[in-house]
């Protein structure tokens, strides 16, 4: 087993930097304190680093800290690297043309998934989200095609050390049914949500051949007037086939 190096502070320092990226208006040391069970001291070192470094700006009236331009750069830097980006848009655009629904261009990232990309539908009413929004590993389409690309015994070693959250009336949160749908992954090499993850909303993923240090993932999501019974197989086959296509052109490029 892989020795886990543990960095108490480099650890505090990000979960920081996590809860101000996401509070609206900022956080004063007291508020991030609070909210992460970090004593003040602490918090104060940490921020006061951080500011240093430009990773963080604090407001001289309100005492508030944001995300400062550092963190900006870093981020633009690291979204730059993902090259397939430009490989998998083409495909991207032709499957939203052929399936009127939003699709997703995602990696994974440890016990989550991060979304890279995203061609919105052209329906009025239709699923988004920013670039960078970050789902769970266990919820959904997306989270199945990436535990399918573990041996059987490693997905049943993840899903036990790690709880299926109950997201909605339908989601799988039997672990032996979760492993038979990843089976059906393995076999298919699609994977299907049906409002497993957000009520109303179903969603098909396929997975891209891995590119260097990432691993991609592209589905499409849908409300479920969108996404019918009978209009899921033709999707399912329309996105397995994107997949394909932006795994070739990687090969070819790469």
């Amino acid at each position: 087993m892989k020795k886990q190096y543990q960095a108490p502070i480099v650890k505090k320092a990000f979960l920081i930097l996590k809860a101000i990226s996401t509070a609206n208006h900022g956080l004063r040391i007291s508020e991030i304190s609070t909210r992460l069970d970090i004593s003040k001291s602490t918090v104060h070192g940490i921020t006061a680093a951080l500011e240093d470094q430009g990773a963080l700006i604090r407001d001289m009236d309100s005492k508030r800290y944001t995300i400062g331009t550092t963190l900006i750069e870093l981020g633009k830097a690291a979204h730059e690297k993902m090259d397939f980006r430009k490989s998998a848009r083409p495909a991207m655009e032709h499957l939203m043309e052929q399936c009127r629904e939003s699709v997703f261009l995602g990696v994974r990232n440890k016990d989550s998934v991060t979304v890279i990309d995203i061609v919105e539908s052209r329906k009025d009413f239709k699923i988004t989200s920013p670039i960078g929004t970050s789902l769970p590993l266990l919820a959904g389409a997306v989270g199945k095609v990436f535990l399918s690309k573990m041996t059987h015994n490693d997905a049943r070693d993840y899903i036990m050390g790690n709880c299926l959250t109950r997201f909605t009336s339908k989601t799988i949160t039997d672990p032996d049914t979760y492993l038979k749908a990843l089976e059906t992954v393995r076999e298919t090499g699609v994977a299907f949500d049906d409002e497993e993850y957000i009520p109303g909303v179903k969603a098909v993923a396929a997975p891209i051949q891995a590119t260097g240090t990432y691993t991609p993932a592209i589905w499409v999501v849908g409300f479920t007037a969108g996404m019918d019974d009978e209009q899921i197989p033709t999707i399912m086959s329309q996105t397995r086939a994107a997949a394909l296509e932006i795994s070739k052109k990687m090969a070819e490029t790469g």
